[in-house]
């Protein structure tokens, strides 16, 4: 059976666009998208001028800092720029491209601690964040702002893997060419800590490590994207799984359109309304890669059977559009348990096993009825 079928409802083009997500006026109704997204997305337009809501004196105060602290990156801000608001300015990376579009995304939320940015060129990606975190920066005593783009190998101490770790992916069917492909390295100074390389275009925006014993971390103040994130540049559709093992597994049974979220399952699904853009942090990996996901028409989740992974695939529904989202039902494993995930799959019952498991998701039936969306 082959993966691509016909979808069955796909959204809007507007859905999960930059307009709606960075807080522009939609062309399109939000009401048109649903009644889940309608009150996401009331919840994520600003408000419309920054005084009218009353900023204080302290909080004007981080606005400054912070504004300063972009300002010395080359960050042209005018006074145009308040907090709460999404501002599309030119980058000064790229200075736009060939076209000098206005190509960075700029915000700073409404207390003014934190402003962040994003260039969307495709051959740029710039991002970074600038906190005003105590009363001493207030009073010009600068904070270094910690941008993306200065990680690297060398400067997280990697290295290529090691035979011993080699062996250790071996024994659960994942190839040493699939590691490569997927720059998967160990540390220097630790030859048994794998560490999963999180890149963006190519660029290394991240790290998260793993112990033979499963102990996991990840490198402090760096963005959250999904993993794999470069596989799934211009699909129409894309595999969603729960780790990075599970990611290099589907890719052993031939799906290369495949991510994994960066962090582990919530206990539950959430009873309370979408929050908004800055106050999602859980998700916050979703907004971080809405370009690539905004192409999409049809989604996988491929999450695992457990309880906390299928509250994870609901939670992922709920954000991205139960319309266009399917779901895996894993193979029985004995008369009283399921297989949990797609390695697991793979290492008892193959490659071939687990891409008609894959081929055979079905459309969606969320486990939650719509009072998921009423206030607590």
């Amino acid at each position: 059976m082959p993966l691509i079928h016909h979808c069955l409802c796909r959204l809007p083009d507007a859905f999960f666009s930059s307009k709606h997500l960075l807080g522009s006026s939609p062309s399109t109704s939000p009401t048109r998208l649903g009644p889940v997204w309608a009150r996401f997305l009331s919840h994520a337009t600003p408000p419309a001028n920054v005084e009218q809501i009353g900023v204080e004196t302290d909080d004007l105060a981080k606005v400054r800092v912070v504004k300063q602290k972009m300002e010395t990156l080359g960050i042209k801000l005018g006074d145009f720029v308040t907090p709460g608001r999404y501002h599309q300015l030119f980058c000064p990376k790229c200075k736009g491209g060939q076209s000098m579009v206005r190509s960075l995304s700029l915000h700073i939320i409404q207390d003014g601690s934190l402003g962040m940015w994003r260039c969307f060129h495709t051959d740029c990606g710039w991002a970074g964040q600038s906190f005003a975190d105590s009363m001493a920066a207030y009073n010009g005593v600068s904070k270094k702002v910690k941008s993306f783009e200065q990680m690297s190998e060398e400067s997280l101490g990697l290295e290529p893997l090691g035979a011993k770790l080699i062996a250790y992916f071996g024994e659960r069917m994942i190839s040493e060419e699939t590691l490569q492909r997927n720059a998967v390295l160990q540390m220097s100074n630790d030859k048994n800590v794998i560490a999963f390389t999180y890149r963006r275009n190519g660029q290394l925006v991240g790290c998260k490590y793993r112990t033979i014993g499963k102990k996991f971390w990840q490198e402090k103040g760096t963005e959250k994207i999904l993993y794999g994130l470069d596989d799934i540049n211009d699909v129409p559709e894309i595999i969603i799984v729960e780790g990075e093992l599970d990611k290099l597994s589907l890719e052993e049974a031939g799906f290369h359109n495949c991510v994994s979220v960066p962090g582990g399952a919530p206990g539950k699904v959430s009873t309370k309304e979408l929050p908004s853009f800055e106050k999602d942090t859980a998700f916050q990996f979703l907004w971080n890669c809405k370009e690539n996901l905004n192409k999409v028409s049809r989604i996988i989740l491929a999450t695992d059977g457990d309880k906390s992974g299928q509250a994870l695939a609901e939670e992922l529904a709920r954000r991205l559009g139960k319309e266009r989202c399917w779901k895996v039902h894993w193979p029985k494993k004995d008369e009283s348990s399921c297989f949990k995930d797609a390695n697991e799959v793979l290492k008892c019952m193959g490659p071939a096993a687990l891409k008609k498991v894959i081929e055979d998701a079905e459309l969606y039936l969320p486990h939650v009825s719509n009072h998921v969306m009423s206030s607590t």
